[in-house]
């Protein structure tokens, strides 16, 4: 008896593994690639944004602002870096919001693909975008006079820390993308996430130096650990600063990484479900 061959079910996925896995998270990471590649007003304020933040503190309020022994530019450069990082990983929470209401996340999970693969794609097209940024900073860093003061090793692992905090905060825009009921809101929804983490912190002052309430909540923001560790990995610490009073801050380095621990364990399961039971929006 002839066996009559049935179409494939809407959401089948291939047996998973390591090289399907590999294939389709390459295949996803391509096209957002082509996306960026395709909009250059993405690739315009990727270059245009760092440039800004580091002429605009270096210049303006280097004179207003003083760091016993070390100069404003040599201690705001950390600070610019991790700021800039964090923002750009909201991409990750844009994308997957407008990808929602355009119903592309939708055929996406009619496709044979591992749906890992597709949030992989995505966060890893943030990743693209923040080593670019990063790229400028420096650039434009070194153009204004600062300088990495440690070893060639330090100085990259400082740099490969900044990206991975970065990437695992991609993971947390790309699930409130997922979560807000339009791509409209996402932009307010982040800057309530990234105001506080950025500003309350010693991004752009010591921490030291705000008023209690606010002073405590920077000692235990997790970008304050790693602003403080891209300045020990850059030597960029003032000479004679202050040893912190909190754990955190006294291994900033071990606070960093388990704040990027912390976060892919916690966002990219989350993530992950969230994509398989979200629907398009109209």
């Amino acid at each position: 008896m002839t066996t009559i061959a049935r179409p494939a079910a809407s959401g089948l996925r291939r047996p998973t593994g390591l090289n399907t896995w590999y294939t389709d998270g390459w295949a996803t990471t391509k096209r957002n690639l082509i996306k960026i590649k395709r909009v250059p007003d993405v690739l315009v304020f990727t270059t245009l944004q760092p440039i800004m933040f580091v002429l605009l503190f270096t210049y303006v309020y280097e004179g207003v602002i003083d760091i016993p022994g070390i100069s404003y530019t040599e201690f705001i450069m950390a600070g610019i870096f991790a700021q800039t990082i964090v923002f750009g990983s909201t991409w990750s929470g844009s994308a997957m919001a407008q990808d929602l209401k355009n119903g592309i996340i939708d055929r996406f999970r009619t496709l044979p693909i591992s749906h890992s693969a597709v949030l992989i794609g995505r966060t890893n097209g943030d990743l693209v975008i923040n080593s670019l940024s990063m790229v400028v900073m420096i650039v434009a860093g070194l153009i204004v006079g600062w300088r990495i003061t440690t070893s060639v090793w330090e100085g990259l692992a400082g740099i490969a820390l900044l990206l991975l905090f970065g990437y695992a905060f991609s993971w947390v825009m790309a699930f409130l993308g997922m979560s807000v009921r339009s791509p409209e809101v996402i932009n307010n929804a982040a800057f309530i996430i990234l105001f506080p983490l950025t500003f309350l912190s010693n991004a752009f002052v010591p921490s030291e130096t705000l008023p209690g309430p606010l002073q405590t909540f920077a000692e235990y923001n997790p970008v304050s650990a790693l602003v403080l560790a891209a300045r020990e990995l850059f030597g960029n610490v003032p000479p004679g600063y202050p040893e912190p009073d909190v754990w955190t801050l006294q291994n900033p380095i071990a606070t960093s990484l388990i704040g990027i621990a912390l976060m892919l364990l916690v966002f990219v399961p989350l993530s992950i479900r969230k994509f398989g039971r979200v629907s398009t929006r109209s």
